[in-house]
Protein backbone atom coordinates (compact mmCIF):
# COMPACT_ATOMS: atom_id res chain seq x y z
CA UNK A 1 0.00 0.00 0.00
CA UNK A 2 1.25 3.09 -1.32
CA UNK A 3 -0.89 5.78 0.06
CA UNK A 4 -3.53 5.72 3.30
CA UNK A 5 -6.10 7.53 4.52
CA UNK A 6 -6.53 7.91 7.98
CA UNK A 7 -9.94 8.66 9.80
CA UNK A 8 -9.39 9.29 13.53
CA UNK A 9 -11.29 10.56 16.90
CA UNK A 10 -11.04 10.51 20.33
CA UNK A 11 -13.41 10.68 22.78
CA UNK A 12 -13.44 11.31 26.54
CA UNK A 13 -17.23 11.15 28.73
CA UNK A 14 -15.94 13.95 30.87
CA UNK A 15 -12.83 16.23 30.16
CA UNK A 16 -11.13 14.57 32.01
CA UNK A 17 -13.13 11.47 31.79
CA UNK A 18 -13.31 7.51 30.68
CA UNK A 19 -11.91 7.73 27.42
CA UNK A 20 -11.18 5.80 23.82
CA UNK A 21 -9.83 6.07 20.47
CA UNK A 22 -11.08 5.00 17.01
CA UNK A 23 -9.32 4.77 13.96
CA UNK A 24 -10.41 3.81 10.09
CA UNK A 25 -7.17 3.32 7.87
CA UNK A 26 -8.24 3.02 3.77
CA UNK A 27 -6.33 2.58 0.92
CA UNK A 28 -5.99 3.75 -2.37
CA UNK A 29 -9.63 2.10 -3.22
CA UNK A 30 -10.92 3.86 -0.64
CA UNK A 31 -11.17 -0.18 0.75
CA UNK A 32 -11.06 -0.32 4.49
CA UNK A 33 -7.74 -2.16 5.68
CA UNK A 34 -7.70 -1.39 9.01
CA UNK A 35 -9.67 -0.33 11.90
CA UNK A 36 -8.53 0.66 15.86
CA UNK A 37 -11.00 0.63 18.40
CA UNK A 38 -9.27 0.80 21.76
CA UNK A 39 -10.35 2.10 25.43
CA UNK A 40 -7.44 4.64 27.32
CA UNK A 41 -8.46 5.04 30.71
CA UNK A 42 -9.10 8.49 31.57
CA UNK A 43 -7.87 11.41 29.45
CA UNK A 44 -8.86 14.38 27.98
CA UNK A 45 -10.61 14.55 24.71
CA UNK A 46 -7.70 16.24 22.96
CA UNK A 47 -5.58 13.93 24.70
CA UNK A 48 -7.52 11.43 23.35
CA UNK A 49 -7.40 12.81 19.79
CA UNK A 50 -3.96 12.80 19.79
CA UNK A 51 -3.57 9.42 21.08
CA UNK A 52 -5.80 8.04 17.83
CA UNK A 53 -3.81 9.93 15.64
CA UNK A 54 -0.64 8.33 16.90
CA UNK A 55 -2.19 4.88 17.06
CA UNK A 56 -3.47 5.38 13.40
CA UNK A 57 0.07 6.38 12.28
CA UNK A 58 1.31 3.88 13.74
CA UNK A 59 -0.78 1.35 11.88
CA UNK A 60 -0.30 2.86 8.49
CA UNK A 61 3.33 2.49 8.87
CA UNK A 62 2.98 -1.27 10.15
CA UNK A 63 0.88 -1.77 6.39
CA UNK A 64 3.56 0.05 4.42
CA UNK A 65 2.14 3.22 3.65
CA UNK A 66 4.31 5.59 2.12
CA UNK A 67 2.34 8.69 2.24
CA UNK A 68 -0.30 9.57 4.60
CA UNK A 69 -4.14 11.90 4.34
CA UNK A 70 -5.06 12.42 7.85
CA UNK A 71 -8.49 13.27 8.15
CA UNK A 72 -9.55 14.66 11.70
CA UNK A 73 -12.60 16.84 13.23
CA UNK A 74 -10.04 18.26 15.67
CA UNK A 75 -9.57 21.49 14.47
CA UNK A 76 -7.02 22.19 17.15
CA UNK A 77 -5.00 19.16 16.47
CA UNK A 78 -4.65 19.60 12.87
CA UNK A 79 -3.80 23.53 13.38
CA UNK A 80 -1.64 22.40 15.48
CA UNK A 81 0.02 20.10 13.51
CA UNK A 82 0.33 21.84 10.62
CA UNK A 83 1.57 24.72 12.43
CA UNK A 84 -1.39 27.40 12.64
CA UNK A 85 -1.63 27.21 16.31
CA UNK A 86 1.06 26.39 18.90
CA UNK A 87 0.69 23.65 21.87
CA UNK A 88 0.79 25.62 24.78
CA UNK A 89 -0.78 22.23 27.11
CA UNK A 90 1.36 20.89 28.99
CA UNK A 91 -0.31 17.57 28.35
CA UNK A 92 -0.05 17.49 24.64
CA UNK A 93 3.15 18.09 24.37
CA UNK A 94 4.67 15.07 24.50
CA UNK A 95 1.83 13.62 22.52
CA UNK A 96 2.01 16.11 19.90
CA UNK A 97 5.95 15.43 19.59
CA UNK A 98 5.44 11.85 19.39
CA UNK A 99 3.08 12.59 16.61
CA UNK A 100 5.50 14.79 14.84
CA UNK A 101 8.09 12.06 14.90
CA UNK A 102 6.01 9.60 13.28
CA UNK A 103 4.64 12.12 10.48
CA UNK A 104 9.33 11.57 9.34
CA UNK A 105 8.42 7.98 8.57
CA UNK A 106 5.94 8.79 5.71
CA UNK A 107 6.98 11.09 2.05
CA UNK A 108 4.55 12.92 2.19
CA UNK A 109 1.47 13.87 5.10
CA UNK A 110 -1.62 15.94 4.38
CA UNK A 111 -4.14 17.34 7.02
CA UNK A 112 -7.65 17.53 6.38
CA UNK A 113 -9.96 19.15 8.99
CA UNK A 114 -13.42 17.14 8.54
CA UNK A 115 -16.36 17.78 9.80
CA UNK A 116 -17.91 15.48 12.30
CA UNK A 117 -20.71 13.81 9.98
CA UNK A 118 -17.47 12.95 7.61
CA UNK A 119 -15.77 10.85 10.67
CA UNK A 120 -18.75 8.96 11.82
CA UNK A 121 -16.68 5.48 11.54
CA UNK A 122 -14.11 6.70 13.84
CA UNK A 123 -16.44 8.33 16.12
CA UNK A 124 -18.51 5.14 16.30
CA UNK A 125 -15.24 2.97 16.70
CA UNK A 126 -14.81 5.20 19.81
CA UNK A 127 -17.81 5.14 21.63
CA UNK A 128 -17.80 0.98 20.82
CA UNK A 129 -14.36 1.16 23.03
CA UNK A 130 -16.70 3.39 25.57
CA UNK A 131 -19.71 1.60 25.85
CA UNK A 132 -17.84 -1.87 26.03
CA UNK A 133 -17.38 -1.44 29.57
Amino acid sequence: MIKATIYTDGAARGNPGPAAIGVVIKDEQNTVVAHISQRLGVTTNNQAEYRALIAGMQKAIALGAQEVEIRSDSELMVRQLTGAYRVKNAGLKPLYEQAKKLLTQFHRCTFVNIPREQNRAADALANQALDAH
